[in-house]
């Protein structure tokens, strides 16, 4: 099985238990948590040792923008209440977790958040890192299209050479197809996650193409064979079509429920190794 097929099981997984809070009825022996704090939702994920989503919590927020935290306490309530529900879903005391950080940022505005929930933080990486570790990646680039920004990471041989962030994500979707729907903002956020045809991807195109702008920008240096995208705004029907067809020559690989696939990537993180615990074997 392809290392691309195996995050799908256990991405299409994650989806599957999305915040289900029922007590695990057998705890394995090892397991690891991460914390993804992102510009429109606040990610808690175990996962066991072959990186298996065992629970997930998430919740709607508006917290971060554009990797700054606007509302501090609102941040660490809502990842204290999130840990506290997965200690009681595990059966076991959260005392450390990975977390993550836009590229480009201070890792501690992150880090800041989730030790103030009463944890130590085991590792930290930036989030298109975590995923190119996740996929096991020798060369490529990884896109993570977060809620305020477009994030680059830069892979060759296996290694992470270079990690960029811009403004421009989510959020700047939701703003354009409040504008023409005349929405309010939140409104249209909802609009966003609930579509399932191509009618939001038609009115947002030319943002997805900024982001592309910006991508291509991100690799104008590098010979990528390779483009992966991941984030919650690649959900929408038709993004990847539309971020492909600027990148003729580059594959642009889209994995399952791409909305958990930082998250995932980053409670999956072991450093030291090129992928998380044993995700890709």
């Amino acid at each position: 099985m392809l290392a691309i097929e195996k995050v799908n099981s256990r991405l299409r997984a994650a989806a599957a238990i999305v915040n289900q809070l029922e007590p695990l009825e057998k705890i394995p022996g090892y397991w690891q948590v991460g914390v993804d704090l992102g510009t429109a939702d606040i990610q808690t994920i175990a996962v066991d040792g072959d990186g298996f989503p065992i629970a997930v919590l998430l919740d709607w927020a508006d917290v971060v923008r554009d990797g700054v935290v606007i509302d501090y306490a609102g941040a660490c309530a809502i990842v204290r209440r999130q840990l506290q529900a997965m200690s009681r879903c595990l059966g076991v005391e959260i005392r450390e977790v990975v977390t993550s950080f836009p590229p480009g940022t201070d890792s501690r505005i992150s880090t800041n958040v989730v030790e103030a929930a009463g944890v130590e933080i085991k590792n930290v990486i930036d989030e298109p890192s975590s995923v190119a570790a996740l996929l096991n990646i020798r060369d490529g680039a990884v896109v993570d299209i977060g809620g305020g920004t477009t994030g680059t990471a830069i892979v060759r041989n296996g290694q992470i050479i270079a990690s960029m962030d811009e403004p421009t994500g989510g959020r700047h979707i939701s703003l354009s197809l409040a504008g023409h729907l005349n929405l309010e903002l939140e409104k249209a956020e909802q609009h966003k996650r609930a579509c399932r045809d191509l009618s939001v991807t038609d009115i947002v195109r030319p943002v997805i193409q900024k982001m592309a702008d910006v991508v291509r920008k991100h690799i104008s240096t590098f010979q990528v064979p390779a483009i992966y995208l991941s984030g919650g705004s690649c959900c929408l029907p038709g993004f990847r079509d539309v971020f492909a067809a600027e990148f003729p020559d580059q594959e642009v690989v889209l994995p399952e429920q791409p909305l958990y696939l930082t998250p995932l990537a980053i409670a999956s993180y072991a450093p030291g190794s090129t992928a998380a615990l044993r995700v890709v074997g």
